[in-house]
């Protein structure tokens, strides 16, 4: 997993209070719970995987911060808010206790490409993501590589491809790695739940 969880992006991070988003203690115990089921956390060597997000307003969303993979619970102050993202320039500014997200590029194209999307979810398994990939679920190109704008703009063109508020994605360049989205938390949830209770986790 050599470079995995870092963040790779150019950041323009202010710290700043926590922002009270009215979807955050929801957003929270979705992250809680898909800790608890080992799909977002902490590899042995420190690295931390999976992340969720909320749009907030416009293009804006909030996400858990970089490094938090550890933590089974996080607080208010473990996220931070995504104020505006460059692709091209794999750029990101955001506000909070903490800085974004490593995949906060890809969660911002999701979002960009998407209008009808308000929620998004990364998560890493080995079974589900051998199994989408088995079973020819959308998958984002395997020349796109964790961190890289390529990536975003791969996840991001291949949810507006399928053209609807919710969607399941398997990042085939990004070991181990798979988002899902809806138009609400709890349906993005359901989605990655599907996906879990098919293939384990």
């Amino acid at each position: 997993m050599t470079n995995e969880g870092y963040v790779k992006y150019s950041a323009e991070h202010k710290t700043a209070p926590a922002i009270e988003a009215p979807q955050w203690e929801e957003l929270n115990e979705a992250r809680t719970r898909l800790h608890k089921l080992g799909l977002v956390g902490v590899y042995p060597d420190g690295i931390g995987f999976g992340n969720i997000s909320a749009r907030f307003r416009g293009e804006e969303f909030i996400i858990s911060g970089t490094a938090t993979g550890a933590k089974k619970v996080l607080s208010l102050g473990d996220y931070c808010l995504v104020k505006s993202f460059d692709i091209a320039r794999n750029h990101v500014v955001s506000f909070g206790p903490v800085q974004a997200s490593s995949e906060s590029m890809t969660h911002g194209a999701v979002y960009r490409f998407c209008p009808g999307v308000n929620c998004v979810i990364h998560i890493h398994s080995r079974a589900v993501f051998d199994g989408m990939l088995r079973d020819d679920f959308p998958a984002a190109a395997k020349d796109a590589a964790y961190g890289t704008p390529e990536i975003a703009l791969a996840a991001g063109k291949c949810a507006a491809d399928l053209g609807k508020s919710e969607g399941q994605i398997v990042l085939a360049g990004h070991e181990e790695g798979i988002i899902a989205y809806g138009a609400d938390i709890q349906k993005a949830l359901s989605l990655i739940l599907e996906l879990y209770n098919k293939y384990g986790g």
